[in-house]
């Protein structure tokens, strides 16, 4: 492992078209503009909100503004997230997030103006011809009306947009650009500086020296910031109340949910149903442990490979071509638009110096989505790459069948896609693989999606309900106190096989989706969704993936719940997160055999 590259050093090949946003910085310079000029036409219709004509007419310039600072905003961001240590993107961001907030300013009298409007008043608009491609903006309206405040006090809400995303740009700047980690050995013995890229691999490693010194150096690095990051996490808790309770919410967590018109029950309902199969999450530590032939697991043999001696290189070629066969049961349209984005600069692909870490898929209405990866030669690598182009074709069907207002699907629904092709990948390569020692050690990668996806994101769903329910309590939330809640979960969600470190205490203070509150259920929920649309598209075929297909053309055009209920699976049941468990304990059963049979 030598020094990361410089992102100017990254290969034409392996980094995004951004030029397909704006093929230079003038042009993103002369749109801003464009975008400052127009802002001041929207004031004309300020106070005139009562007929459908005005309200047409005002509701198409609403869409016109809001596309062009989705598009700026994105390109800055994405050019930030290259190198987040670059002065002048770290400038382009800041920029884009003041105008996304002076733009949400400018257009925060139009829901309380309509709101004023009597039931009936807007009863009548929402079945008014000349606004059916709004009626689903009106329907919203009225839903959301109790939460709704005055105009003055919308417009001030809209001011403090710019103080709210503080505590996420805080942890930002410190997790991505100045934290700096130790040098720690690898394998060779080479001393190698810990990124958050690196990680993971050296977690992966068959030395446990290796393991055990880069988990030490990680939440040491942590736990030297811990009061630092304690007051950013509390920073972002106390957001989230002035938000609830200025918005009239009983709670922080149910006005998260509301948005998506998603049941408290549905969130608590995860939780609970999770806690019934701890005990499977249990046997698997006791069969890891068996598996690695250890006295004692820690946590930092969590990713240490089960198989002796199975490496599975992948190269990126090769991931992208096993990703497209594994996806042939969603048939030939869906992977013409993958191999689309394979071929067509939608894809920024290695780590350099500075790139944000992890791997998402983002994008602007209007051009295709954009995957930032961090791609390493492995497993874990084409999974995620397999996981991001589902996402990617989620918006890429989303925006292709929708106007813009319909087409912006929720978070609730995000991780479906996602999930599903990651899903499909498994099942191919367990059924091509022969070699027990590759079948094996693909049942432990699937098994580790389980507990990393379903029952991790479950923990993590669980802390952050906890910690904002004590806060609601009116109960101080110290470092040392966010620190024993975490422990305290990690205990009960590993059981009694797992020697729980006390390093692992202050992994709250990594997790960067903590500062997108209530945020990671839905990984959880969209996991089991994602198994029970798995389960049907390789039981029945062509009417599963019509279905299926259907779902991801749907965008936002309904209310989450309903859409996915539409597709063929009900989440407002405990039922597809049993689905997801009994797969779970099918794959245990399969490798306890693997295990005896040796």
């Amino acid at each position: 492992m030598s020094n990361l590259p410089k992102r100017s050093e990254a290969p034409k090949e392996s980094v995004w078209r951004i030029e397909d946003l704006y093929p230079n910085q003038a042009a993103w310079d002369e749109e801003y503009q464009q975008l400052k000029r127009k802002l001041g036409e929207i004031a004309k219709f300020e106070g005139k909100l009562k007929d459908q004509d005005t309200i047409a007419e005002c509701f198409a310039m609403e869409d016109d503004l809001s596309l062009l600072t989705e598009r700026l905003y994105v390109f800055a961001n994405l050019r930030h997230h290259e190198d987040t240590a670059e002065p002048m993107y770290q400038a382009l961001s800041e920029k884009s997030k003041k105008l996304s907030v002076e733009v949400n300013q400018a257009l925060s009298f139009i829901t309380p103006e309509i709101l004023s409007l009597s039931e009936e008043e807007l009863k009548k608009l929402i079945a008014a011809p000349g606004l059916e491609k709004y009626k689903r903006t009106l329907e919203e309206m009225l839903r959301q009306k109790p939460h709704i405040l005055s105009k003055n006090e919308e417009a001030l809400l809209a001011q403090v947009g710019s103080v709210s995303q503080g505590p996420s740009t805080i942890f930002g700047m410190m997790n991505n650009a100045d934290l700096k980690f130790p040098k720690v050995k690898n394998e060779q013995g080479e001393e190698v500086e810990l990124s958050h890229g690196r990680y993971i691999q050296f977690l992966e490693s068959r030395k446990r020296d290796v393991r055990r010194d880069a988990f030490k150096a990680m939440y040491d690095t942590y736990a030297k910031w811990k009061n630092t990051l304690g007051a950013t996490l509390n920073a972002n808790i106390t957001k989230n109340l002035f938000y609830a309770k200025a918005r009239k919410y009983p709670s922080a967590l149910e006005m998260a949910l509301y948005g998506d018109n998603i049941p408290k029950s549905v969130y608590e309902n995860l939780i609970s149903t999770v806690h019934e199969f701890l005990p499977l999450m249990h046997r698997y530590m006791d069969l890891r442990k068996k598996l690695l032939k250890l006295d004692e697991l820690h946590m930092y043999d969590l990713f240490a490979p089960l198989v002796e001696e199975f490496d599975m290189d992948i190269t990126y070629e090769d991931a992208k071509k096993t990703v497209y066969d594994s996806l042939s049961p969603l048939g030939d349209d869906y992977r013409k638009a993958l191999q689309e984005g394979f071929n067509n600069g939608w894809i920024d692909v290695y780590e350099n110096e500075g790139k944000r870490s992890g791997a998402y898929s983002w994008g602007a209405y209007g051009t295709h989505p954009y995957v930032l990866l961090n791609h390493k030669e492995n497993l874990n690598s084409m999974f995620t790459l397999a996981h991001e182009m589902g996402h990617a074709l989620h918006s890429y069907y989303s925006d292709e069948n929708n106007p813009y207002r319909d087409a912006q699907y929720t978070i609730f629904l995000a991780e479906v896609a996602s999930t599903l092709n990651e899903a499909l990948l498994m099942d191919y390569l367990l059924k091509k693989s022969t070699d027990p020692k590759e079948k094996m050690y693909l049942l432990t990668y699937y098994a580790d999606q389980f507990r990393t996806t379903l029952f991790r994101q479950t923990m993590f769903a669980e802390f952050e309900k906890i910690v904002h329910e004590k806060t609601e309590q009116g109960e101080a939330l110290t470092p040392q106190e966010l620190s024993k809640i975490y422990y305290d979960l990690n205990v009960q969600y590993y059981g009694p096989g797992m020697v729980v470190d006390k390093d692992i205490e202050m992994e709250w203070a990594r997790i960067p989706h903590f500062y997108t509150s209530f945020y990671v259920y839905k990984y959880s929920t969209g996991f089991s969704a994602a198994t029970s649309f798995a389960k049907q598209i390789l039981d029945e075929g062509a009417p599963a993936v019509e279905r299926y297909l259907g779902f991801l053309k749907s965008g936002g055009s309904d209310y989450s719940i309903n859409i996915l209920k539409k597709a063929g699976v009900d989440m407002s049941s405990p039922e597809p997160i049993r689905q997801a468990m009994s797969v779970f304990e099918s794959l245990l059963e399969q490798m306890e055999q693997l295990t005896a049979a040796k």
